[in-house]
This record gives structure tokens, sequence and C-alpha cells, in this order.
């Protein structure tokens, strides 16, 4: 992407980002809808804003509900951005979001495994550990 693209893709963001913080009557529209990224073509007529919904159990109605209101975000971000010719604009669910939150469980799970495992052991040689000759004995 050119230097233009990117920072036009990057006042979408923000504006589009603030647009949902306010937000929108739809009741379908629920929990915590963050917009990850957004590409955009190189002729700059077409826009992918990528959003993830939190809890994951909203995404699926909240995403129904953001598509509905696709043409209203635009005119919002368009108000915002002041562009000669705004590009269309679609919302897509950012599915990397959710497996990264999945990888991120797994490898949390795996460390307190790992941190159970590591401490039943301590406990089972705790007492058969021989002394450590780097104490010192007294002398006398």
């Amino acid at each position: 992407m050119r230097k233009r693209s990117l920072q036009i893709a990057s006042n979408i963001q923000r504006e589009l980002q603030n647009r949902l913080a306010r937000g929108l009557a739809d009741p379908r529209i629920k929990g915590l809808i963050t917009v990850t990224r957004v590409e955009l073509s190189d002729d700059l007529k077409h826009a992918k804003a990528f959003i993830s919904v939190m809890p994951d159990k909203h995404a699926k109605v909240t995403m129904h509900g953001l598509t509905s209101a696709t043409g209203r975000l635009r005119k919002d971000v368009m108000d915002r951005i002041h562009l000669k010719e705004m590009p269309t604009l679609k919302l897509l669910y950012d599915e990397g979001l959710k497996a990264q939150m999945e990888v991120m469980a797994l490898l949390e799970k795996d460390r307190i495994e790992k941190d159970r495992m590591g401490n039943s052991l301590q406990e089972k040689t705790a007492g058969t550990e021989p002394a450590s000759s780097d104490e010192e004995t007294p002398q006398g």
C-alpha cells in the first residue's frame, strides 16, 4: 500500500471506531465492538473494515446489525474525513482475533498445567534431596 492509502485507511479506522463507540440504535448490536484494521483497495474506491465483537456469542447477530447500518456508518465517517470520494465500506468479522484468543487460552492452559506438574514434582522430591554442600557448617 502506498503512504496515502495507509493514511486514509488509518483515518477510516479511527473515525469508524469513534462512531461505533457512540453506539447505534439497533438492538442487535451488543458487546464490545472493535475495528481491528481497515484495508483499502489500490484505487481507493473500496474499504474493508475488519470488526471484532466481544463476547463472541454476540458476534453473528451484531455483524448483521452492523451490516444493516453500513450506509449510515459510511456517511458518518465521510462527514468526518472529508474525502472527495468516500470508498464503499464493507464490514467483515475478524476471524483472526478469535483464533488468536483461542491460541492464547491454550498457551495459558499449558502454562498452568506445567506449573502444576512442576509443583507436584518439587513436593515429591523435597524430602529426598540431600543437603547442599554450599552451606556453612559451624566450626568450633
